[in-house]
């Protein structure tokens, strides 16, 4: 065959391994900076319930936002969010055990609702004690994990956020990065153990629902194909 007739070869395509594996890493990140901000912007509204009631208490010289929090909060609350985010479902399909209780968008947004609710509670509802206040907090986080999630490892994984986050709440208020005022729990209030559990539940169900929308619009694009 003469040199003009060569045929020129075209763009290689990547392999469906390499592209699938892109793929994934592009839908992990998207789904971790929507986790983020969704931390980030919760951490923001609450974190001002709170302070407003005075119910934690920072230093003068870090309040730099116009909403009235340290500027370390909502990086941190949202970076948490998005590791939640992602462990849940990271943790259903290692376990085999695909969560499908009440996946649909409108029963997430009521989860939001009912966990927005519980931190409210916390700063505004007046107990006689903490410990009723706790009691009635701890009732409501396990009922939010009952109405929309059920699941053993979503419990456990519950119950470990809440551990975690505990500890280093109290390392936090034990070096004077802030304070909790009349805190019950040695440094902090016994009621925060709650609120931390029904986050990570909250978070979970968001992770959870933003898996199974990759997925489905993963196996869309394959069907087309």
């Amino acid at each position: 065959m003469a040199e003009g007739e060569m045929e020129s070869p075209g763009p290689k395509k990547c392999g469906p391994y390499i592209s699938s594996v892109t793929s994934q890493s592009v839908n992990l990140m998207i789904r971790g900076v929507v986790l983020f901000l969704i931390g980030v912007f919760l951490a923001l509204v609450l974190n001002l319930l709170q302070i407003q009631r005075n119910v934690t208490l920072f230093p003068p010289d870090v309040i730099t936002s116009i909403f009235s929090s340290a500027w370390w909060v909502p990086p941190c609350c949202g970076t948490a969010s998005a590791v939640i985010g992602l462990l849940y479902p990271c943790i259903d399909k290692h376990l085999g055990e695909p969560h499908k209780f009440k996946r649909e968008w409108s029963s997430v947004m009521r989860c939001v609702a009912v966990f927005v609710g519980i931190n409210h509670a916390s700063a505004k509802v007046d107990f006689d004690n903490n410990i009723q206040l706790s009691l009635t907090l701890a009732a409501l986080s396990i009922g939010l994990w009952w109405t929309f999630d059920r699941s053993r490892s979503g419990f456990g994984l519950g119950v470990g956020i809440a551990f975690l986050a505990t500890l280093v709440t109290q390392l936090l208020v034990y070096n004077g990065v802030y304070q909790y005022t009349s805190p019950d729990f040695l440094y902090v209030r016994s009621w925060l153990p709650c609120i931390f559990f029904a986050g990570g539940i909250t978070m979970g169900n968001i992770g959870r629902q933003l898996a199974m929308y990759e997925c489905k619009v993963i196996a869309e694009k394959s069907h087309q194909e």
